[in-house]
């Protein structure tokens, strides 16, 4: 049995950290002012990013967050190559999902973890 990966969220503005592991960045739009260089990223994945019309939607609204959480899992759901995509990056030790929200409690990445962190064992999407 191998050990499931530890989640992380930091926001892509921070610098990367010697502990970070894998950096993937989870937002579908590139965040502003931010290089390649400087993003240090393993993976890009857009598609794994909350819908345009959700992103939208919630607004970084904190009185839509439960109901912004509800709708990204299930859009999660039914994205299961996505989600394999992260748990299959080649590699060990950490997972880290960048985000460009200034909102570090309120944004994809917080959900998109929690998520991942309840497959760990289910060993399915």
């Amino acid at each position: 049995m191998t050990d499931a990966p530890v989640i992380r969220t930091r926001r892509v503005y921070d610098p990367p950290g010697p502990d970070d592991g894998r950096r993937v960045l989870v937002d579908r739009l590139w965040p502003r002012g931010i290089s390649h260089e400087r993003a240090d990223l393993t993976l890009w994945l857009k598609d794994i990013a909350p819908s345009t019309e959700l992103r939208k939607w919630f607004g970084h609204d904190p009185a839509r967050w439960a109901e912004f959480r509800a709708r990204y899992v299930a859009e999660l759901r039914a994205s299961p190559d996505a989600v394999r995509q992260i748990l299959s990056l080649p590699g060990r030790g950490p997972i880290t999902l960048l985000y460009g929200a200034r909102d570090t409690r309120h944004n994809e990445a917080v959900v998109l973890a929690d998520y991942l962190r309840g497959l760990e064992g289910t060993g399915t999407p």
